[in-house]
């Protein structure tokens, strides 16, 4: 091992390759134990997700994720990628394949307890979930990495608590069987994005630590040229998830530009009227609407507005909502 590899990963803490494999592996050592545990937290952990985020109870969600199991099969496909065990990866990936069906069978059971489907659109715990960018693959690669240090170095198993927290990946899938069960497509679309993504990114980075870790080089691994296929296939399946996250977040940094200039302009607009005000500019697809206050509910022309915003891309829409202070009051 190289001098910054001892530095990362100590020898007196580094765990041998039996105890990681053990660690990760569902499939050797107490396989019942294992197994009937993954399942046990698996299905807490979902009914956990489901009730906090129909609940939006952040709390709640984050109680899902700190005994969520996920991350071990991914982490073991990960390990199994670095030492060339085809049957580990296999065996992995079809316990997180079961983790995904469980959870978002789970989720959709918990669908009937939505009365209007309409509400999920402002729920905090479903809305942060269905639109990831870069920024949630920048968030999930290293917090991989810190899971993937925790579970080589004996000395920081203190930290997985936090590393389930960070990485999230229960609650999207509950989040996609909610949204699926009562047939909000796109948002669940959504949310399995970002479950993906964070898959990847916890299987490039475990596999990038484990490398550093000197799991290669082991006696037992196979030779580099063996396992070159499964970098290839994780670099492909990183790509496929990138370009869609990457124009997510283009997407949203247009929306935040534009929605500012709308801002601006409308308020200019509006400005003769000491009565009215702009109380936001609320974003469906790409046309947006602007919501103003009035005493009367009169407002000024609307062309003087069209006229501010003509250097916005024409596919952009925009209108107004006009609502009187009377609107405001419950009766």
């Amino acid at each position: 091992m190289s001098r910054l590899t001892e530095a990362l990963i100590p020898p007196s803490q580094r765990l041998t390759p039996d105890e990681l494999h053990d660690a990760l592996n569902l499939g050797a050592g107490e396989v019942g134990r294992k197994r009937s545990a993954f399942l046990i937290m698996l299905v807490l952990s979902a009914i956990i997700a489901a009730a906090g985020v129909l609940g939006d109870s952040t709390a709640t969600v984050i109680g899902a994720m700190i005994i969520a199991p996920l991350a071990t099969p991914i982490l073991g496909i990960a390990l199994g990628i670095v030492v060339g065990q085809l049957r580990l990866v296999v065996t992995s990936l079809l316990w997180v394949v079961i983790g995904v069906v469980v959870v978002i069978a789970i989720g959709a059971m918990f669908a009937v307890f939505v009365a209007d489907p309409t509400a999920l659109q402002s729920n905090s715990q479903i809305t942060g979930r269905t639109s990831p960018g870069l920024l949630d693959l920048a968030a999930a690669l290293a917090t991989g990495t810190a899971g993937a240090f925790a579970m080589s170095r004996r000395d920081l198993s203190t930290v997985l608590p936090g590393v389930a927290i960070a990485i999230s990946l229960v609650p999207p899938l509950g989040v996609v069987g909610v949204c699926a069960g009562v047939g909000e497509w796109d948002e669940a679309m959504g949310a399995l994005w970002l479950f993906l993504s964070n898959v990847v990114a916890l299987i490039i980075a475990g596999s990038i630590v484990f490398t550093l870790a000197g799991y290669a080089r082991e006696p037992s691994s196979l030779p580099t040229a063996r396992r070159r296929r499964a970098y290839v296939i994780v670099g492909i399946a990183a790509v496929i998830v990138v370009i869609p996250l990457a124009f997510n977040t283009a997407v949203s940094f247009a929306l935040t530009s534009w929605g500012l200039t709308i801002r601006d302009a409308a308020q200019d607009w509006v400005s003769s009227d000491s009565s009215a005000s702009v109380t936001g500019v609320h974003w469906v697809g790409v046309n947006a609407t602007i919501d103003v206050v009035t005493d009367d509910g009169n407002i000024p022309d609307t062309g003087d507005l069209a006229t501010a915003l003509d250097g916005l891309p024409d596919f952009v829409g925009v209108s107004v909502r006009v609502q009187t202070e009377a609107d405001y009051v419950i009766r």
